[in-house]
């Protein structure tokens, strides 16, 4: 479907694949031009958009051309590349090892941090030879503030745009995720010998059964229940996702998401055996990721919603306060009231909400 999807574009260069340094093998497609834009790639500058969790690169391309976000970088003559996490359609290679081997899904989003992310930043700079812009949403976002925390992409990256940003999640509202997280399910299907998410089969339905059944979990409408009351997204681009997802993450992804729920706080993944963490940290307690440490002279757009159940106002200003000194002029926010967490990949009118303003902040760095 990927594919197909990217077929509607007048170019589409396949799938690179790119290997990160714990030998994952990564899927990583290229739109370098747009409907009328000339071919040459030498002068435009590239973009590298990264998905959220449980999507994959087919969530920027599931609208119209004129509405959905990577058409419309491809036709103002930017150089679009569009990643698919580890553990998705696209991106379950291994130099040794199968995803039916549980040792393939021993991780979170500390590694696409540490590993992922770097890899396709290194891999788009070699092809391009420039500086990137980067725009990710939601997990995709957790990601590059980790890893800018921690002084990487420096070298690599242009700016960066947090569309439904993710860093805090102690205040999200979505009773799914809440009662998911509290309930430890995801440590439930990991201690059960379950490493792919979601499961499959009689798991998964059990899962599913479980969730639904709970006080003040509405099923029906399963975007809205995950993601709060998305405003602006249409019936056709709906169904066409669903068709698409869930792509598959780690269940310890799950585990680690569920720690930040229930916690309030943003660490490695906790072991919680002290002499595990040492094991893996040199210290009894997971390292904290500082988003106080990102360089304050490193463009940052951040895009949130008044409505988002996920990336919850709260969490977002909890995030901003963290970044309180970073430099005036290198931090834009883009507020819009009316927006739930899809919207701003999927919102039919992203394009004057959103990707406006983001387009003039790309040509501001």
């Amino acid at each position: 479907m990927l594919t197909l999807l990217m077929g509607t574009i007048s170019r589409y260069d396949g799938i690179f694949q790119v290997t990160t340094e714990d030998g994952y093998i990564l899927g990583l497609q290229r739109i370098p031009s747009g409907r009328s834009s000339n071919n040459s790639t030498s002068q435009k500058l590239p973009v590298l958009l990264q998905h959220g969790l449980t999507m994959d690169a087919a969530a920027w391309l599931i609208n119209p051309p004129d509405q959905a976000l990577a058409f419309i970088l491809a036709d103002k003559g930017f150089d679009v590349w569009l990643a698919n996490a580890r553990g998705t359609q696209a991106s379950r290679g291994h130099q040794s090892l199968s995803t039916n081997d549980p040792t393939y899904w021993e991780w979170t989003w500390d590694q696409l941090a540490t590993y992922d992310l770097p890899a396709f930043y290194n891999y788009v700079n070699n092809q391009t030879g420039q500086k990137v812009h980067y725009v990710g949403h939601s997990l995709g976002t957790l990601s590059v503030l980790a890893a800018l925390s921690q002084q990487k992409l420096s070298n690599t990256l242009r700016s960066a745009a947090l569309l439904s940003p993710v860093a805090y999640l102690g205040q999200i509202t979505t009773m799914l995720g809440k009662i998911s997280a509290q309930s430890h399910s995801a440590d439930g299907l990991y201690a059960s010998g379950i490493r792919e998410y979601p499961p499959q089969g009689v798991a998964g339905q059990n899962l599913e059964t479980f969730l639904c059944s709970q006080p003040g979990v509405d099923c029906s409408n399963f975007m809205a229940a995950v993601t709060g009351p998305n405003c602006c997204i249409t019936p056709t681009s709906s169904n066409l996702i669903f068709q698409h997802i869930p792509q598959s993450t780690s269940t310890k992804n799950m585990v680690h998401l569920s720690e930040m729920i229930r916690r309030g706080t943003i660490t490695m993944f906790d072991y919680n055996f002290p002499a595990i963490n040492m094991q893996h940290y040199n210290q009894l307690t997971p390292p904290v990721y500082n988003m106080a440490s990102i360089p304050k002279d490193v463009p940052l757009f951040l895009g949130y919603g008044g409505r988002d159940a996920l990336s919850d106002v709260n969490d977002v200003k909890a995030l901003l306060n963290d970044l309180s000194d970073h430099d005036k002029d290198k931090l834009v926010e883009q507020y819009v009231e009316e927006y739930a967490h899809m919207d701003f990949i999927m919102g039919g009118n992203a394009n004057q909400k959103v990707y406006d303003p983001l387009l003039t902040f790309f040509g501001q760095h």
